[in-house]
This record gives C-alpha cells, structure tokens and sequence, in this order.
C-alpha cells in the first residue's frame, strides 16, 4: 500500500491522535505516504445543547464514516469512547492503540477536592455519567452542562463560569495539560466511559492491504479491555443518553475484571456489578445480565421516555 487518507477531526485532540496515528505508520513502513483528511463533525458544530439531546456519541464520527464509505479516506482515528458500541455496516474497528490513562480528571479553580466544594459549588461536565457519580457523592452540587474543545472548557473554568469541570485525563495529558489536573477520578469509588483512553483505527472492511498496514499498531490488551467494554455498552444500549461506566482491568494471563455501573442522572440510584472471566465478550455479557437482574433496564427504559 502507498497511501493511506486517515480522516479525522479538527480539534486539537484529534489531530494529535491523528497525527500520532501518522507517525507510527510511518515507522512501520518504508516508503509509505499519509495524509490527513480534516472534516467538521455535527458534534463539532452543535456546541449549545446537551449530547443526550442531540444525539450522543455518534456525532462526532458519522461525517468520517460517510468519507470512508465514499472512498474519500481509508481509515478514522478514533477516541473510541466516542464511538457507538455497534460497527456501522460497511466498515470496522480493525485496532486498538496501547490504552492511556483511562480515568476522569477533576480540574478545579482553587485546588478544592470534590468533597471540598462548597454546598452549591457549579460543576461543568457534558456526561450523564459524570453527572451521576457527582450528585451520588455530592448532591448539594450544581452540575452545569459543559460543551467545547478542551480549551474552551479549560477557559471557562478560568474565567470563573465553573467552580470544578472534569474531563479525559487521556486527552489532557495528550495536549501536555497534565498539570492543570487537580486529581484523577479513579475505581472503585468513581468508574470511567468505557474504552476511554483507547485510540481505535476504523476502517472499510473490505480493505485487506489496510488491514496488513496497521496490524503493527494493533495493541492485543487494549482490545481485549475494548471488547468487554463495548460488550458491556451493546447489550445495555450504551450511549450519552445513559449515565452507563465500565472499566476492565487486566490480570495475569488472560484473566480480568470488569466493573459496570448504571445510574440515574440525578445520583439517587446507582447500580453496580463486577464479573471477572478471561472471555472479554462473556465477561461483558456477564456484567450486563447483572445489572439487568438489580433494574439497569427500568432507568434506560425511563430514559429513553424522559431524556434527562
């Protein structure tokens, strides 16, 4: 293969990703040509409503699908938490990139912890998940919808619109923003988006010399952690339309541990559940059917009535 179109977004954080993308496929190949195809999402451009309102995760990728499928790119770097659990028909996720941290930073304007905050304190975050766990810990909070790149958000705060904002350590510490963390949100007490941390490669999936080109990239814990978290999404209909966390952490051998929680997003009710397998798909499977059992199904249901 001499070329390889990679389609991508224009914020700061995708082109990193993108462009990391480049450079590792370069490494691999002698020779090799790569190009950037910058494209304007929907999520992109609808910066004034909720995610849960507008359609959720989905906007951000549909423009770079419909350029795959056109034959106008070969391949779409992801932030894979923003892909939906089902593959589009016509196209796949061929690869995961070695995962980076996958937990939540809690960035707040004068250093204070969540338990901190003063009783009224505003909290920007775009997550229903966030929102959950924030009110399940805080629920004398103000939590404040939050949209934009990570500089705008990161203003914001500055300016003083939000007391705390939280966002993807990953993407901080991709942009060299480490520092402006306060802490990081980590298990058991507060659980990631699933596959958050993971950078996927999507490609058309008849594309077999593209296959053979970024195999070397492919990284085989990542995807495992990667399939039994989008299990997990599949089967519960995960999206931003449902307060919805899974993290899989990797023991010896093939073993892991999957910890899944659904919630309401006022944080009244929260359900947990925890299976440990070494099938990453039965695994997620198992986490599901769990919370399935405690009534994870009546608060998507109720959702999917009464957006949030």
């Amino acid at each position: 293969m001499e070329r390889i179109r990679i389609a991508t977004r224009r914020s700061a954080l995708a082109l990193w990703q993108a462009n990391h993308v480049r450079d590792l496929l370069l490494a691999a190949h002698d020779g090799l040509e790569v190009e950037l195809v910058p494209i304007v999402t929907r999520g992109d451009r609808i910066l004034d409503r909720p995610l849960a309102e507008i359609g959720g995760k989905g906007l951000f990728l549909k423009e770079l699908e419909v350029s795959m499928l056109a034959g106008e790119s070969d391949l779409a770097v992801h932030s894979m938490k923003d892909m939906p659990a089902e593959d589009t028909p016509g196209l796949a996720l061929r690869a995961a990139l070695p995962r980076a941290n996958p937990f939540d930073a809690w960035l707040s304007r004068n250093g204070a912890l969540l338990a901190e905050l003063p009783a009224g304190a505003r909290v920007g975050t775009s997550s229903l998940r966030r929102r959950c766990q924030v009110l399940a810990a805080r629920p004398d909070l103000d939590v404040v919808e939050l949209r934009g790149n990570v500089d705008t958000r990161l203003a914001k705060l500055d300016a003083g619109e939000y007391d705390a904002i939280i966002l993807a350590c990953a993407g901080l510490e991709r942009l060299g923003l480490g520092e402006r963390i306060t802490a990081r949100l980590e298990p058991p007490d507060w659980l990631p988006a699933g596959t958050q941390g993971i950078i996927g490669l999507q490609c058309r999936e008849d594309d077999p010399d593209l296959d053979t080109a970024i195999a070397p990239l492919a990284d085989a814990p990542a995807m495992r952690q990667a399939v039994a978290e989008r299990t997990v999404l599949a089967a519960l209909q995960g999206s931003c339309q449902v307060p919805l966390a899974v993290y899989a952490e990797l023991g010896e051998g093939d073993a892991l541990q999957l910890t899944g929680m659904v919630g309401s997003p006022d944080g009244r009710r929260m359900l947990r559940a925890v299976e440990a397998g070494t099938d990453p798909q039965a695994t997620g499977l198992a986490v599901a059917e769990a919370l399935r059992s405690q009534g994870a199904d009546d608060i998507i249901a109720a959702l999917s009535e009464h957006p949030a």
